[in-house]
C-alpha cells in the first residue's frame, strides 16, 4: 500500500471515530430535534397550533387592551390557574385578541369589539416548541435565566456541525484512495 494511500487511510479511521465519538451521543437529541422540528414544521395542517377566530361585530367600537387584559385575568382567575399574561396578539383587523399566559400554556382568544371569550385551547405548538429549542427545561425549573436553553442550543448545534464535518471527510476520503488506486494501475 503506498504512502499516500496508508495516510488517507489513516485519516478516514479518525474520522470515523471522531463521527462515531460525537454521534452516539447526539442521537437522542437529533432525534428530538428532528421530530419537534418536523411536528412545528406541521403544527397547521395538525391542527396543533389553535385556529384563529374572528369576530361578528365588525361595526361596533374595539374594546380597550386594558378590558381585554381585565377579561384574560378573570377568567385564568377562577380556573385557579397563574393569570400572568406572557402576551397578548392583538389583531384588530379581526377584531379579536390572542392571550398567552406566562406558567400555563392556555391562549384565549377574547372578541376585540364585544370583551368576551370566544375561544379556549392549549397550545400544544408551544410545548413542543419549548422541547425543541430546550427551553423546557427552564420552563420546568422556573428558571427566568435562558442558561440551559442556550447551553442545549449550542451543544447541539455545534454536534450537529461537527458530524456534517466529519461525515463529509468519511464521504471524500474513500474518493480520494479509489483516485489514487486507479492512476497506479
Amino acid at each position: 500500500m503506498s504512502k499516500n494511500i496508508r495516510k488517507l487511510a489513516k485519516q478516514t479511521r479518525f474520522y470515523r471515530r471522531f463521527h462515531k465519538f460525537i454521534a452516539v451521543p447526539m442521537l437522542f437529541f437529533m432525534l428530538l430535534l428532528g421530530s419537534t422540528g418536523l411536528l412545528l414544521t406541521w403544527k397547521s395542517e395538525l391542527k396543533l397550533q389553535p385556529a384563529s377566530q374572528k369576530s361578528a361585530f365588525t361595526n361596533q367600537s374595539l374594546v380597550s387592551l386594558s378590558v381585554i387584559e381585565q377579561n384574560a385575568i378573570r377568567y385564568a382567575d377562577s380556573l385557579q390557574l397563574s393569570s400572568t399574561i406572557n402576551r397578548i396578539d392583538y389583531r384588530p383587523a379581526k377584531g379579536i385578541a390572542k392571550i398567552r399566559f406566562e406558567n400555563h400554556f392556555t391562549e384565549l382568544q377574547i372578541d376585540g369589539y364585544t370583551g368576551k371569550i370566544i375561544s379556549v385551547k392549549q397550545r400544544t405548538d408551544s410545548v413542543i416548541e419549548m422541547i425543541h429549542d430546550g427551553s423546557i427545561i427552564d420552563y420546568l425549573f422556573k428558571s427566568k435565566s435562558e442558561n440551559i436553553k442556550l447551553i442545549y442550543s449550542t451543544l447541539t448545534s455545534l454536534g450537529l456541525i461537527l458530524l456534517a464535518f466529519s461525515g463529509f471527510w468519511l464521504w471524500l476520503k474513500p474518493k480520494k484512495m479509489k483516485k489514487i488506486k486507479i492512476k497506479k494501475h
